[in-house]
């Protein structure tokens, strides 16, 4: 089970990750859009790990027998959390106006960088 320390430290990569995949992938500049990516990947990942503390569910750490992608039901779970969370706090907020395939397209590669730093970070 992971610490509330380890959760903070864990959701501050994944912000720091999700805003460099935005900048590069996804080539956004605007400073409003890039706070919501970072708020959006620490909110989805500390949720479902607030989840994961408060029912004891230590059975979502198993980590998948593949060497090199050994994802969990935690690491999936905070990567659905974050995607969730960018969807609804970039659509409503910076994003409002823009076409759908651009909010699909920043909220995944934001959400991308939170399950990457979930799998591999810790």
């Amino acid at each position: 089970m992971l610490s509330w320390g380890e959760i903070a430290y864990g959701a501050a990569l994944s912000a720091v990750l999700s805003v460099v995949l935005v900048l590069a992938a996804a080539r956004e500049r605007r400073p409003g859009t890039l706070a919501a990516v970072a708020a959006g990947a620490i909110l989805g990942p500390v949720a479902w790990n607030a989840v994961l503390r408060a029912t004891n569910a230590s059975q979502f750490f198993t980590d998948a027998p593949i060497p090199f992608f050994p994802i969990s039901w935690q690491d999936t779970g905070s990567g659905v959390f974050a995607l969730a969370a960018l969807t609804l706090l970039l659509g409503f907020g910076p994003l409002r106006a823009a076409p759908g395939r651009r909010l699909a397209l920043v909220a995944t590669v934001g959400a991308l960088g939170a399950l990457l730093v979930d799998i591999y970070l810790y």
